[in-house]
């Protein structure tokens, strides 16, 4: 089994330093390294790390740094909102997808590794996964806690609370691997779908996501179901409430916000979104209910966009392919929009000044 619990450690970029005249001093390099100063004499200086991945000496040195340098250290100084030189260290990309998929290994054993697991031997790797796992999380999500936390809240026993509940995650995500064989034709049996179905792995990220949201994390969580949107297509914010034997059949497209509410044997297709209604005066909407309400047994075909915090799909409704709603439904009815005629004519009979062309 994988262990992918490793230090996902990066280079920082050094705080910019401002000098007379607004000139900058510093050129982005370690805050010990004067710019007037060649490659050789900083080489003891330099952390380790810094010199292996940022700089090379072939293409590299102080003393004539590229064109843009300065302009660049400008822009930085000026536009100090969108950098992040010299605060507090952020979770690494690299380690959230690392620490991702080795709780994917831990909820499907089997599926997401190369070697045979069985017997004596899986107690043992799963001992050794989960406790890599719980290191490497720590360590991210004591970077994703504000500076003020809650007297008595650490880390580590946020992820203890966590690790906690995975066998309660395995236990719904085993009702929506069910709700695939039973409502897909096409899904033949539970491998094809735990190795080919994209909205499987959407959802199993987004359920541990959104225990972590519950456990109050904050930005990791996120990043975690950002990293499943980069690969399924599938966005599906933590913080959205969602039942057993959840069916996303194709998904590409599909968004789901942070205050969504989903029932139960709920299944939706590609292209589905369910949004909020408005996002002017976003900054006064935030903690409110935004997104809609699905019951339990709705279908939503492809290209549906249902919008709004009031509006509710009733149970057992069925929502129809390019609908557009923001009014609620009753239990128990259709809602389908009505096209434009189709026609259909040959070409040689095509209106005057038809632009159609391929």
């Amino acid at each position: 089994m994988r262990n992918g619990g490793s230090d996902h450690s990066v280079a920082k970029l050094p705080r910019l330093v401002r000098g007379k005249g607004g000139r900058s001093e510093n050129f982005g390099c370690h805050p010990s390294i004067e710019p007037s100063e060649g490659f050789p004499a900083q080489q003891k200086r330099m952390p380790p790390k810094l010199l292996q991945k940022r700089v090379s000496p072939k293409v590299f040195t102080l003393s004539t740094h590229h064109p843009l340098t300065d302009e660049m250290v400008r822009s930085y100084a000026e536009l100090a909102a969108i950098n992040h030189l010299g605060g507090a260290q952020l979770p690494s990309k690299a380690a959230v997808a690392a620490i991702t998929q080795d709780l994917l290994h831990l909820l499907f054993p089997g599926f997401y590794d190369e070697d045979h697991l069985e017997g004596r031997e899986l107690g043992p790797a799963i001992t050794s996964l989960l406790r890599s796992v719980e290191k490497s999380l720590t360590k991210e999500i004591a970077k994703s806690m504000p500076a003020q936390v809650v007297a008595g809240e650490t880390a580590a026993g946020k992820v203890q609370a966590f690790l906690i509940r995975l066998p309660g995650v395995r236990k719904i995500l085993k009702t929506d691997v069910e709700a695939v064989l039973a409502g897909d034709p096409a899904a033949r049996n539970v491998e094809e779908i735990l190795l080919a179905y994209p909205g499987v792995e959407a959802i199993a990220v987004q359920r541990m996501a959104h225990e972590l949201h519950l456990l109050g994390v904050s930005l990791f969580p996120r990043m975690m179901t950002e990293w499943a949107h980069s690969r399924t297509g599938i966005d599906i914010h933590p913080g959205a409430v969602i039942g057993p034997s959840f069916f996303i059949d194709h998904g590409t497209g599909v968004v789901i916000g942070e205050t969504t509410e989903i029932g139960q044997e709920v299944r939706i297709y590609h292209g589905v979104t369910l949004g909020a209604r408005s996002v002017t005066g976003a900054q006064s909407l935030r903690g409110r209910k935004r997104h809609p309400t699905i019951e339990d047994r709705v279908t939503i075909y492809p290209g549906a966009t249902i919008l709004g915090g009031e509006t509710v799909v009733g149970e057992g409704s069925t929502i129809g392919g390019g609908v557009f709603l923001t009014k609620s439904v009753p239990p128990h009815h259709l809602v389908f929009a009505e096209h434009a005629t189709l026609k259909i004519i040959p070409k040689s009979e095509r209106p005057q000044g038809s632009e159609y062309t391929i």
